[in-house]
This record gives structure tokens, sequence and C-alpha cells, in this order.
């Protein structure tokens, strides 16, 4: 659906964008992670045709370029800033989008209801977006991007400021649009949805892809080990194992195992462990 080869886009003398290469398939949610500054933004600013890149390639839905208006229009973005108008109401604001994507008559009017009731903002259509609580707000903005039907998606931290109601409601509409056959680039700073909604997860810093892979893999080869962290007779330890259950045993065997905590390496830990721990600004 998405192929991206060679991709490279400068700044001056910043690197933003270094020989990215990737493949996503018909029906997957990739996961693209990364610090600030890592180069995501910049990533979808070229798959969408806002950037030109200044080296490499990029072939959507059998290879087309974003670069023509006929391959953009099968492209749907929910950016991270909130693009809707505050004084045109949910409906109003949908209609409009999918006017500028070429929807006129019946088309136009059964659309813009589909997408409003699959956000589930059908009884809030006739208010205005100002009205809209922040949740609701990033609902109407995932109804614009899917208002034309595009089969590749690209939702840029949709759950950003959102009440758990919304975000759930947000995860589930992801989901069944992965299950209609759509594609979607999914990027995001919290570590828990990419590990719940994306089939492959990228992650990028300093304009380079350090590792792409499942989630279990990733863990797997960059996770680092398990912390057992337990109390006996001997005191409260801590230590790092690859086994923890014999590592359980042992301290069980050497007297008195009262209590335990067992953490696992997550995608937070791959993250970390890629891009390091010092803070970003």
């Amino acid at each position: 659906m998405l192929r991206l080869d060679g991709l490279r886009k400068s700044f001056g003398s910043t690197c933003a964008v270094a020989d990215l290469s990737l493949e996503l398939c018909r029906g997957e949610v990739f996961g693209l992670l990364g610090p600030n500054g890592a180069g995501k933004t910049t990533t979808v600013n070229m798959v969408v045709g806002l950037l030109a890149p200044d080296a490499g390639r990029i072939a959507i839905d059998g290879g087309g370029s974003p670069a023509e208006a006929s391959v953009r229009a099968r492209i749907g973005v929910a950016p991270q800033a909130l693009a809707i108008y505050e004084d045109l109401t949910g409906e109003e604001n949908v209609a409009f989008f999918a006017r500028l994507q070429g929807l006129s008559g019946r088309e136009l009017t059964q659309r813009t209801a589909w997408s409003l009731d699959f956000v589930g903002l059908t009884d809030r259509r006739g208010d205005r977006a100002k009205t809209y609580s922040g949740g609701m707000k990033r609902r109407l903005n995932l109804a614009i991007a899917v208002v034309h039907d595009p089969p590749l998606l690209l939702l840029d931290e949709p759950t950003v400021g959102v009440d758990p109601q919304s975000r759930n409601a947000i995860f589930e509409n992801i989901q069944r649009l992965q299950n209609d056959g759509r594609t979607i680039i999914y990027t995001t700073h919290y570590m828990e949805e990419a590990q719940r909604l994306c089939n492959r997860v990228g992650i990028m810093d300093h304009g380079r892809l350090l590792a792409m892979d499942t989630v279990e893999a990733l863990i797997r080869d960059h996770g680092g080990m398990s912390v057992v962290t337990a109390e006996n007779d001997a005191g409260l330890c801590r230590v790092e194992t690859d086994d923890p259950v014999a590592e359980l045993g042992r301290l069980q065997a050497a007297g008195g195992l009262r209590i335990f905590r067992l953490d696992r390496p997550d995608l937070e830990a791959v993250f970390l462990n890629l891009t390091g721990r010092s803070l970003r600004d």
C-alpha cells in the first residue's frame, strides 16, 4: 500500500530524514515512534505530499506519487493540530472537507452522515465545533479524515488530550478501519497505544529508522532483561535476569521468599534503550 525507498530530507544543514525505506501492506496498522525531532512529522509530510523529498521515492497503492492530486485523494489525514473550523457545526465541517475531495450530491450526504455516525457525533452534528469537548474535536478530526473513504490513513497523535472514553472510542474506530482493509500509519508518544494497536512498529531517531518489527520481536531483541525485586531472609534485592522463574526459585531456596515483583521489558523499554534516556525539548 505504501513504499518508501531511500527517502531523504534536509533543512539547511539539518538532516531530518536520512535514507528511510519501508513497505506497508494493505490492512496494516504501522506505528511510527520517536522522540521530538526524530523525523516523524517530516516523514508524514512527505507521504501526504506537503513536502517534496530531496532524494528517494514514495509509491502509494501500486506506484502513484503523492505529488499527483489523484494519489493524494487516496490519503486521509488526521493531524495532531486539529484541522477543524470552530464556528462551523460538526456536519458543516465534515461536508466542507468532503467537497474538497470532490464529493457531491447523494454521495456527499451519505458519506457525511456515515462519518459522523462512525465517530459517534450524529447527535451533536448540528452544534458548532467550538462547543465540543477535546475528545469530540479529536473524533471530528477523524471523521474528516475518513469521509472520502481513503485506503491509506495517517493519524498523527490522534488521542492527545482526550478523555478515556473518547480514547477508547478512537481505538475501536481504528480497529474497525483496519478490519475494513484500511492501511494506517499511527504516530504516538504513548507506548501502550502502539503496543495495543499496531501490527508492526518502527522507531526513528535523528532521521533514521533504528528498528522495525512486531512489538513482540522488538521487545525480544531490544527490551533488555526482566527485573525481579524480592525480599527474603537476606533482605531486599533487585536482580536483572533472562529467566525470572529460575531466579525466583533460587531466591526461594535461599530462604524465606516473602514478597516479589516481576517487571518484564515492554515497548517503552525498547524505545528508551534505542533512543536514550536524556530529555528532548
